[in-house]
């Protein structure tokens, strides 16, 4: 499976550990940055990790930053995203089975190995169920489709 990985300043740590144990587990991550702990903004490493799945170029996407709940505004504001914070092993889980969340959020505070961990293996390890929970996603789409659609119905009429 192919993953992008990014973080901000505050996630630097938690994001090496993530980046070693998911290429353990033989899938191919795009470690997109940052490296250091100077100060950068969360929404440029949130499109670089969003964008590639939104684009196919990533089958899925992880992001740290300070709360999680930044990365996870930014990158719900691409087309075909669906990103959360993870909360626990169950959560996430259920959050691909019902939802396909395709991007991971973590808050930098969940900074402990042992607790990230077995998150993160849910996210990359659970598939979607598919069935009556694909018609809830293509709603999801289908509201994206309208939006994009209203957004280009506004700007024409500016005009």
């Amino acid at each position: 499976m192919r993953i992008a990985v990014g973080n901000d300043h505050r996630g630097v740590e938690i994001k090496r550990f993530i980046v070693e144990r998911l290429r353990e587990q033989g899938h191919h991550v795009d470690d997109v940055g940052t490296a250091t702990v100077d100060s950068v903004d969360y929404p440029d490493y949130a499109r670089l990790v969003a964008g590639q799945v939104s684009r196919g170029e990533a089958d899925r996407g992880i992001l740290v930053c300070g709360s999680g709940i930044g990365m996870s505004i930014a990158a719900n504001k691409f087309r075909g995203v669906r990103a959360a914070i993870g909360e626990s092993p169950t959560a996430i889980t259920t959050s691909r089975q019902h939802n396909d969340l395709n991007v991971l959020c973590f808050p930098e505070t969940l900074s402990d190995p042992d607790v990230v961990m077995p998150i993160v293996d849910a996210f990359a390890n659970t598939e979607f169920a598919g069935g009556r929970h694909q018609r809830r996603v293509d709603k999801l789409a289908q509201i994206e489709q309208e939006q994009g659609s209203l957004e280009s119905e506004s700007k024409s009429c500016q005009s």
